[in-house]
């Protein structure tokens, strides 16, 4: 068993997952870049970063940055907030389909087709056995094709070994192929489910106000003002402290 059925399967997942990294790098296609979206992107995160560290600033130069963010006439994130651009329904892409048919066609369809084979022709074997005892409640997840009452839980059929190699080999894709590989299953399946989750992308307009209202109704309090009585109160007031390593004063 471990000669005919237990390497074979795991050899098969393995060199499956290999080729699906090298057709999906093939079937890849660069990405269209939208300059106007990367700079409202930009604009958001810099008002972001302005109003949780602004504390560190100066009065003059939080107040600067903040006008030239919420300015009623001409601030970024008021005329953001302005725009009336319908946000893009991915769904209406073609580019955006044809990368959902080739995801699926690269990594779907191989493990249904692969999956009925090995339940067709490794039907019925029982591959390996954990090293520790589990209760009943894992014998329909690790003995899929085999109905037997009286087989401890411990025990792996062939398809449930097969369904462990496609969902546990991220390590050694990793190792082989590189952290972003298209040979992991299970982070190909996150990144569809992640996809369709998300359904339409967030409107910037709502998302410039947001940012807009926050940025508003942030306080200024600098977080520096007593930083060199702090200072000394920690190092204290003994020279032999305040200087580094130097000798002693005599």
């Amino acid at each position: 068993i471990r000669t005919w059925v237990f390497l074979p399967i795991f050899l098969i997942n393995f060199l499956i997952g290999i080729l699906r990294h090298y057709v999906s790098v093939l079937l890849s296609s660069q990405k269209k870049v939208d300059l106007e979206q990367i700079k409202d992107s930009q604009a958001l995160i810099r008002a972001r970063v302005l109003r949780e560290n602004g504390k560190y600033l100066s009065k003059q130069a939080f107040f600067t940055r903040k006008n030239y963010f919420n300015n009623e006439k001409d601030g970024v994130l008021k005329l953001g907030s302005q725009k009336n651009t319908a946000p893009p329904n991915p769904m209406t892409d073609p580019s955006m389909m044809t990368e959902m048919v080739k995801g699926n066609m690269t990594s779907m369809v191989p493990m249904m087709v692969v999956g009925g084979w090995i339940n067709w022709h490794f039907s019925g074997f029982v591959t390996t056995k954990v090293p520790f005892p589990l209760t009943l409640r894992f014998k329909p997840m690790l003995q899929r094709g085999i109905e037997l009452q009286s087989l401890d839980a411990s025990w792996v059929s062939s398809v449930s070994w097969y369904f462990l190699n496609v969902f546990g080999l991220r390590s050694i894709y990793s190792l082989v192929l590189g952290e972003n590989n298209a040979a992991d299953q299970s982070r190909v399946m996150q990144e569809q489910m992640s996809m369709q989750a998300g359904g339409m992308p967030p409107d910037s307009k709502q998302a410039f106000k947001a940012e807009w209202e926050a940025l508003e109704c942030t306080e200024y309090a600098w977080a520096l003002a007593n930083a060199d009585n702090e200072m000394m109160n920690l190092v204290g007031h003994n020279p032999e402290t305040m200087l580094y390593h130097q000798s002693k004063i005599e």
